[in-house]
């Protein structure tokens, strides 16, 4: 099992740029089940990560 730590000591970095992320950038994409969000850096405009929230229905 992997344990989940809050850390607000640190600033999350860029993979791409290697800027620290005080500001992390998204948009929702157009998608026909639920709402997806792409995220990426602000600086380079590099894709992070992409999430899915599920709708109500969907359980």
């Amino acid at each position: 099992m992997i344990n989940l730590e809050e850390r607000t000591d640190m600033t999350p970095q860029c993979p791409y740029c290697k800027r620290d992320l005080a500001t992390l950038a998204f948009q929702q994409i157009r998608s026909f089940l639920g709402k997806r969000y792409l995220y990426f850096c602000p600086g380079c405009r590099a894709a992070i990560g992409v999430s899915h929230r599920k709708g109500l229905w969907m359980g």
